[in-house]
């Protein structure tokens, strides 16, 4: 673990240094979840109350502060906004942690940067996996309000996540790249917080992309978020089936993003104990 060691940043290679750390980013994982709520009188319950909390504020600013309809009218009316709402934000929530979190990683763990043997690579991984345990949590809410409106679930309720594979990917390697940046180029770390709130209002979250012109479709779609939030609420609220061609090309180039940000990670790994 030689910050000045080669290593080699072909996939296989990738697949086998995560792979070989699994246990140790489940564990860290846990520790990050369970420290963010340490000494609180609710614990882990936060992470349920938060979602729901932040679903209320929106839907009521929304649906009545500025009369929004989905569409022409939402089945199960605010209700179903709301979880039209909730899908969204589940998806968004993923990204924004990612971005928000990353860019500090490396800076927040300068021991084990300097003095301790540390397979750093893993550090991206445990704040996506503590965003995935919010997002699991905010998933089973939006299940469990869909069968208390409707008495029953989606048969294709079970496929969210691999409609949340393709993003869970991507976000790796952009969580690679922005703690790797974040080492060297500290307004990284100002501006992430600026995007996720930028995207939060670019994604069809609050209004379906059909209310949208059709000259502004092509930018909204360029959000990374825009496909899935589509996919997500297909499976759960709609019960259709997504679309596989699509998931499977938003797949090749997560991928492609994911190994590209490993790669740069280990290529400038060697420069962190000096800059910092």
């Amino acid at each position: 673990m030689n910050p000045h060691t080669p290593h080699s940043i072909a996939p296989p290679a990738m697949l086998d240094h995560l792979w070989c750390h699994r246990d140790l980013v489940v564990r860290m994982v846990k520790r990050d979840v369970a420290g963010r709520y340490k000494g609180s009188m609710l614990g882990l319950a936060w992470s349920f109350f938060n979602p729901l909390i932040m679903l209320a504020v929106y839907t009521f600013v929304f649906t009545v502060v500025f009369n929004a309809r989905w569409g022409l009218e939402a089945e199960g009316g605010r209700a179903g906004f709301a979880l039209q709402l909730f899908a969204g934000m589940v998806v968004h929530g993923i990204f924004a942690e990612v971005l928000t979190r990353s860019p500090s990683l490396i800076l927040g763990n300068v021991n084990y940067v300097k003095k301790v043997v540390f397979p750093l690579a893993i550090l991206p991984l445990v704040t996506l996996g503590s965003a995935l345990f919010h997002a699991a949590v905010s998933l089973a809410v939006l299940l469990l309000a869909q069968l208390l409106l409707s008495a029953t679930l989606p048969l294709t309720f079970w496929l969210a996540p691999v409609v949340l594979l393709p993003l869970v990917v991507l976000a790796a390697g952009i969580s690679w790249l922005l703690a790797s940046l974040g080492v060297y180029l500290r307004d990284i770390g100002q501006t992430m917080g600026l995007l996720a709130t930028v995207l939060l209002f670019l994604s069809p979250i609050f209004y379906p992309l059909e209310a949208l012109p059709e000259r502004f479709h092509p930018f909204i779609l360029l959000n990374p978020l825009t496909f899935i939030i589509e996919q997500l609420r297909l499976v759960v609220i709609a019960g259709q089936l997504p679309d596989w061609l699509g998931l499977l090309h938003y797949l090749a180039l997560a991928v492609l993003v994911a190994w590209l940000g490993y790669g740069w990670f280990q290529k400038t790994r060697k420069g962190f104990a000096d800059v910092l």
